[in-house]
């Protein structure tokens, strides 16, 4: 079973401050988040504020009970919002597409598409949600012409060795708010660092996760402006445009993790 290191509440039941300051680069350590005890489930809030493509990027958590869901009816939103299962069995619905999302599936979902979400087993499931609305005017039809909303489970992805360990790729393409969205996995063997300290336009977000391979817990480092930052199973990471940064494996074997960037 997956367990992140990287869920959806009603708006009206998560209280987040709406703020329009930068995001900190750092990272958010699950052990340090706030549990705001709900009557379906659990939230952590995360981060929340503006990055030079986004007026508003906001990420928490949510745990939900089993066999219930925080919504009763599907839903809309403008945000655009991106999934990704931690633990349990989300079941999604998207413009009328079911899946169920296991640990290390996702779900890419448009602005405006008609959404819901449920637990349906006996097991509580818990999820992280991303949303996201950017400064540039929203574009639907670019996000539809590029395949519209995406529900993707971890073990439809290829895993594709190299010599530093391996990669999976989930997508890379336009959406209704980003110019590029790209997500992929790394797995990295030994003591190797992913690449060199660098920088890029795009903000990036990494969430250290453990395969399906029996993989033990992966542990990870960041430098961040020039600055180590120690990382586990269930924290995030987030880089803004243009800081320099780079991870390296610190774990006893191999260390997976999402990387995903945005513009």
């Amino acid at each position: 079973m997956i367990k992140l290191l990287l869920p959806l509440f009603l708006v009206g039941s998560l209280v987040f401050s709406q703020t329009t300051e930068p995001i900190v680069s750092k990272v958010y350590k699950w052990s340090d988040l706030e549990v705001v005890k709900r009557t379906k489930g659990e939230a952590r809030p995360i981060l929340e504020g503006t990055t030079p493509h986004f007026k508003l990027f906001k990420v928490h958590a949510t745990t939900v009970n089993p066999k219930s869901r925080m919504r009763d009816t599907e839903y809309t939103q403008e945000n655009e919002e991106l999934l990704i299962i931690k633990e349990g069995v989300l079941t999604v619905t998207v413009e009328g597409k079911t899946k169920e999302l296991k640990p290390g599936g996702i779900a890419l979902i448009m602005s405006g598409d008609k959404r819901s979400v449920v637990n349906t087993t006996d097991k509580p499931v818990t999820y992280y949600v991303f949303q996201l609305n950017s400064v540039a005017p929203l574009d639907v039809e670019r996000g539809k012409a590029a395949g519209g909303s995406l529900l993707l489970n971890w073990d439809e992805t290829e895993f594709k060795g190299h010599d530093k360990g391996g990669r999976r790729n989930f997508f890379d393409r336009p959406t209704s708010m980003s110019k590029r969205f790209e997500m992929h996995v790394t797995t990295l063997t030994g003591n190797w660092m992913s690449h060199p300290a660098h920088r890029h336009p795009a903000a990036e977000i990494l969430l250290l996760v453990n395969s399906q391979e029996g993989e033990a817990d992966s542990q990870a480092k960041e430098t961040i402006d020039g600055v180590w930052h120690d990382s586990k199973v269930g924290d995030i990471i987030f880089l803004n445009s243009n800081v320099p940064h780079g991870l390296q494996n610190t774990s006893k074997g191999s260390c997976t993790y999402f990387a995903f960037q945005f513009e």
